[in-house]
């Protein structure tokens, strides 16, 4: 599990390329990998990854300059990992630990989908992100509710819901945000990942779920009736 608080920002240092698998070596900040063991988790711009090699740190015993993650097919076809490349910058947090504060909300580390910027606002001492998201994912995320993007938790400031299930929303961030992640390097165009709070999921599903169920039945004799009320709504009005 992770808090959704970003610790650092890492680096790619290294990318192997083998069929149906892709390994990352990532070069960490001071001090983030301190105590990491091989099979610890590692959110990477909010995928939960595993640690396989560990480069250690020669001038500080027990610490990991940096690691290496392999990423499989699925996670690759899901998230934006396929796309980084040698020089690129991630958002990287350790797994939580038991009784760690949490200052974000619970994180599993598994991405639901991409969202996409499409703009990006700087007010004064502010840095406003629009991303839309696909359906049906839109469907569960609601102004001052969280949502995780590559791995932050953030508010949800403002958003927008279409028709055809898509949206988008707007995070505000402060300079703080922006010093310890990568959403400062982020431009129109780009993709981020996405985890939608799980609780909201499981409160939206279950109310649709006991609404199909209940009105369900009726749908027949409710459609009956707008059919039979629409013709007489067209009728004009006595004078």
């Amino acid at each position: 599990m992770f808090t959704g608080i970003v610790q650092g920002v890492a680096r790619v240092a290294a990318v192997v390329e083998r069929p149906g698998l892709r390994t990352l070596t990532l070069q960490f900040p001071a001090g983030f990998g301190g105590g990491l063991a091989i099979g610890a988790s590692v959110a990477v711009d909010g995928t939960c990854l595993t640690v396989t090699a560990l480069h250690p740190q020669t001038d500080a015993p027990g610490s990991a300059a940096a690691a290496d993650f392999d990423v499989m097919a699925p996670t690759l076809a899901l998230t934006t990992l396929a796309r980084l490349r040698d020089g690129s910058r991630v958002n990287v947090e350790r797994a939580a630990r038991e009784g760690a504060e949490v200052g974000g909300h619970a994180l599993s580390g598994h991405i639901d989908c991409t969202g996409t910027v499409v703009a990006v606002r700087q007010p004064e001492n502010n840095h406003v992100l629009r991303i839309a998201l696909p359906a049906p994912w839109m469907r569960y995320v609601f102004a001052k509710g969280y949502v995780a993007v590559d791995g932050a938790s953030l508010t949800v400031a403002e958003a927008r819901r279409e028709a055809d299930g898509s949206g988008w929303f707007e995070v505000w961030l402060i300079p703080e945000t922006l010093r310890m992640t990568i959403f400062g390097d982020k431009a129109a165009g780009d993709a981020v990942n996405i985890e939608i709070e799980r609780q909201t999921q499981i409160v939206v599903d279950t109310v649709e779920r006991v609404l199909a169920e209940r009105l369900g039945p009726l749908m027949p004799a409710i459609e009956r009736l707008l059919a039979d009320a629409a013709p007489a709504a067209g009728r004009p009005g006595r004078r």
